[in-house]
């Protein structure tokens, strides 16, 4: 099983200024005064030894994640902007062949569906897009969205064969060659977490959600959904402070609470996302070692690997 990230950012999709690439080159070159760079190999290994935040960036378009299993269909949660990447490689990819494309969807808050509009596979007759959700009004938001004033294509103009599926929250499912089981968040209009299970490995999805830590029948609910997950990919857009004061009841996490349930839940991997969009790659860098110093002064024998989550990152599960 493989994990592909083509959007990591909550709320709405954002894009490096001018400004913050000049400050990366200027943090880039500073490091380079005194030191032999007279062949490209020379550049090549100075570069590689940057900090991610100076050589790289976490990218900015809204959730979408890739659970590969090797199959010939595709399997995605949420539909933000970084559907449209994920569409034009997988057409790249396909080489014209037709695909079916499996899509859970959290929720239908515009960040995390505002990728399909811009989905190629979904004009081009042939391919099967089934999208799944617990929502009962999840087509209806889909077909909103493409209505004008709001965008010129309806979705009856589409070729693509589109399908909705409604799911049953704590059933397990047969999606694409997985055992797909969806759980209910805290999240205003609710939005639905995904365990996901192929193989011997487990995946769970569970983004948008404010977990109460004092409600201990639903924290044991969660770690039950999380226990023994080789990856949690989890919101943790605020600090704790914030999910804790000023944007309590926002329908958020944080990077400590993930730590703790996943700790409790003796998951292998945890990996922050639905990153804040006012955050800036210093910034998500710094939370990440954070996250990992919390991880290690709290850890009572099981260790929690703690990685980011940016556009572009590819995991082996």
């Amino acid at each position: 099983m493989r994990i592909r990230f083509w959007g990591t950012r909550g709320s709405l999709p954002v894009a490096l200024t001018a400004s913050q690439v000049r400050d990366k080159l200027i943090r880039a070159l500073t490091g380079t005064i005194g030191r032999p760079l007279d062949t490209p190999e020379q550049v090549r290994a100075y570069v590689d030894g940057l900090d991610f935040a100076t050589a790289g960036t976490f990218g900015g378009h809204s959730p979408c994640v890739q659970v590969d299993i090797g199959s010939e269909e595709y399997l995605l949660c949420d539909m933000g902007s970084g559907l449209r990447p994920f569409g034009q490689a997988a057409l790249k990819q396909r080489e014209g062949r037709p695909g079916t494309y499996h899509i859970l969807v959290s929720h239908s808050h515009w960040d995390h569906i505002m990728g399909f509009p811009f989905f190629t596979p979904a004009y081009l007759p042939g391919n099967r897009v089934r999208i799944y959700g617990c929502h009962s009004g999840l087509e209806a938001a889909l077909r909103r969205q493409q209505e004008p004033p709001s965008f010129p294509v309806e979705l009856s103009v589409l070729r693509g064969a589109i399908e909705f599926i409604r799911l049953t929250p704590g059933q397990a499912h047969d999606i694409a060659g997985c055992r797909v089981t969806p759980k209910v968040q805290h999240h205003s209009g609710d939005s639905y977490g995904y365990r996901i299970e192929h193989g011997g490995k487990v995946v769970v999805y569970t983004t948008d959600t404010e977990h109460k830590m004092d409600d201990r029948a639903q924290t044991e609910a969660f770690v039950d959904f999380f226990r023994d997950a080789d990856l949690v990919i989890f919101d943790s857009m605020y600090s704790l402070a914030e999910a804790m004061s000023v944007k309590e009841d926002w329908g958020h996490s944080s990077n400590v609470i993930g730590v703790e349930l996943c700790q409790f839940a003796r998951a292998r991997r945890l990996c922050l996302f639905h990153h804040e969009p006012v955050s800036g790659d210093e910034q998500l860098a710094a939370i990440l070692e954070e996250t990992r110093r919390f991880e290690r002064i709290t850890r009572e024998g099981h260790a929690v690997e703690v990685i980011s989550a940016y556009d572009g990152l590819d995991l082996a599960l």
